[in-house]
């Protein structure tokens, strides 16, 4: 399977919009995954509606995934056991067998973030994910 790449973006990373388009570029990505449950940001280039235009007017997609989405009742560690989790790693899977994807949320480290879980599960079916870094 074609690789996963994982990444972080906004406020929380430090990145402008500029550079993490020049990151996304970098590594030939077609679709951006946003696996944050509310795509909100205290910066307003990452707010869902203008990431998605920004994105479509760099010939990339959006595309927002809640079900892979963070915070969870009773946390996401139990949540990874859900059929609807489940169901959104095989939708994020399909989309890696035909595209260059990356998964984007806002915390700057993957092993803060609900995202380790979202790579764990991808490894454990064979898909190789590297997280990417400005």
């Amino acid at each position: 399977m074609k690789l996963l790449l994982t990444c972080n973006a906004g406020i929380h990373a430090g990145l402008c919009w500029n550079d993490f388009l020049s990151l996304l570029r970098m590594h030939g990505i077609e679709v951006l995954v946003d696996v944050r449950r509310f795509p909100r940001s205290k910066n307003p280039e990452f707010v869902q509606e203008r990431l998605k235009q920004h994105l479509e007017a760099a010939g990339m997609r959006y595309l927002h995934l809640a079900e892979l989405g963070g915070y969870r009742r009773g946390g996401y560690l139990a949540y990874t056991r859900s059929r609807e989790f489940r169901e959104g790693i095989e939708r994020l899977m399909e989309l890696a067998a035909a595209h260059r994807v990356a998964v984007m949320c806002l915390e700057k480290q993957q092993r803060w973030c609900h995202r380790r879980y979202i790579a764990q599960a991808l490894a454990s079916r064979g898909v190789e994910v590297v997280e990417l870094r400005a």
